[in-house]
């Protein structure tokens, strides 16, 4: 899959509408975001209009809430907001501002995500001046509990299969799999309606549950057949709508996902506790506690570069545009084990581990392009224009920044430069190649 620039709308859109299941009236507008800004929500009912940003770490747990994704940022929640995100995701849109009137995101049409992407879509979508930074599934991920099933592969582009078992014979059971883009996803899964069995209609509203239901905001299945005035819009349109669920919870992530996704019997509950098991698995930004959203730490590092203590000389990744350049640095301290012998009494970073951090960044850039980087390795082909301006010693930090210069087929060509304090220590340009690991 090639490289994509980020996307926003081009002007604001607003939706008025009615929460499912809080019954309250409010109105949504979509506004333009600036690159890398991603999806957030605010909250322009309370004090201050605070954000609530479609992040992992903001996913919430609530055993009460089945049947709702949930959002929650410094105590602020967002609900019911799975088909909301359904739609920027399936339309490739990644940054957008969204303004809510109440805690429930205010839907009230037909239980599907069509009228959220005809709004996106009449705002008119474009592209910014950034490249997207997809969520790449880099190892087999998987997820099980009581007979539920949730699972990632890697694979070059996005895919989602997905198998229902009902005990309805008009739902019985269902699979589906399919490549999600703009074009499928309007097509194929937007137009999707939720679905209720009319025998769990009382104990949802026993539960508090659709106040703000209407037959028209869902499939309703009776004992002999659907209640509802209009037929379903596709033979199994109950399975394309859990696509459509599932869809929305992945963008939870923060991001577009390359990957092929597998789901059976899952619900939102499940897809949120396959979204931490993903978070804490994939080599995602932003991992770190409390760190930066855009920063990869040393363990989301080792995901994919196979260097181990001695010798993994990066300490963090700071900026990463897939395709095209990367930064990092590596804290040097009196600890690193050369300087026992380079030199007593003197101690200096051998030249030549400066040129290794720099190429262990440069394979970071190149092994994250690949489909499986668990998989490749990166070889040296050769050095050229290495220069070293000055020494680097004990608590001097090394900040990195590598662009793509040339690439063909599985070789490529990159220019690295390297700084303490600001002054340039050291630059080169360096040639490798991305290999198959050997396996015995």
């Amino acid at each position: 899959m090639s490289a994509r620039m980020q996307r926003t709308i081009a002007g604001p859109v607003s939706i008025e509408g009615v929460g499912l299941h809080t019954g309250e009236k409010g109105i949504m507008t979509f506004s333009p975001a600036p690159v890398g800004n991603g999806v957030r929500f605010v909250r322009v009912d309370l004090p201050g209009g605070p954000e609530v940003q479609v992040r992992p770490e903001n996913a919430h747990f609530d055993p009460g809430a089945g049947r709702r994704t949930i959002l929650q940022q410094n105590g602020v929640q967002i609900h019911t907001m799975e088909h909301v995100l359904s739609a920027v995701a399936g339309l490739g849109i990644d940054n957008l501002r969204i303004e809510v009137s109440s805690m429930e995101v205010p839907e009230g049409h037909d239980g599907s995500a069509e009228p959220i992407a005809r709004a996106l879509r009449s705002a008119g979508i474009v592209e910014q001046d950034r490249p997207v930074r997809h969520i790449k599934v880099t190892r087999p991920v998987r997820w099980r509990e009581g007979g539920v099933e949730l699972s990632a592969v890697p694979y070059q582009g996005f895919r989602i299969t997905f198998t229902i078992e009902y005990d309805h014979p008009l739902i019985g059971v269902q699979t589906r799999s399919l490549e999600i883009t703009p074009e499928t996803f309007l097509s194929e899964i937007a137009p999707a309606r939720t679905f209720v069995l009319e025998r769990d209609l009382e104990a949802l509203r026993q539960a508090g549950w659709i106040k703000g239901g209407r037959m028209e905001s869902a499939i309703v299945v009776g004992r002999d057949g659907i209640l509802n005035d209009e037929a379903l819009r596709f033979p199994d349109e109950f399975v394309r709508h859990k696509i459509l669920d599932l869809l929305g919870d992945l963008f939870i992530l923060g991001g577009p996902l390359l990957g092929h996704v597998t789901a059976k019997r899952s619900g939102h509950q499940s897809h949120v506790a396959f979204v931490r098991r993903l978070k804490n698995s994939l080599p995602l930004p932003g991992r770190r506690a409390g760190g930066p959203p855009d920063e990869w730490d040393t363990t989301a590092i080792m995901d994919i570069l196979p260097h181990r203590y001695p010798f993994l000389l990066v300490d963090r990744i700071t900026a990463l545009d897939e395709g095209k350049s990367i930064e990092a640095f590596k804290n040097v301290t009196i600890n690193e084990p050369f300087f026992n012998g380079h030199f007593p009494g003197h101690p200096i970073m051998p030249a030549v581990l400066i040129v290794e951090a720099m190429a262990q960044v440069g394979g970071m850039l190149l092994l994250y392009s690949v489909d499986d980087p668990t998989t490749k390795l990166m070889y040296f082909m050769g050095i050229d224009n290495a220069r070293f301006r000055r020494p680097v010693t004990p608590g001097d930090r090394i900040d990195f920044k590598l662009t793509l210069l040339k690439i063909k087929g599985r070789t490529s060509k990159m220019h690295g430069v390297a700084f303490v304090d600001g002054q340039l220590v050291a630059e080169a340009d360096l040639m490798a190649a991305v290999v198959d690991r050997r396996t015995e």
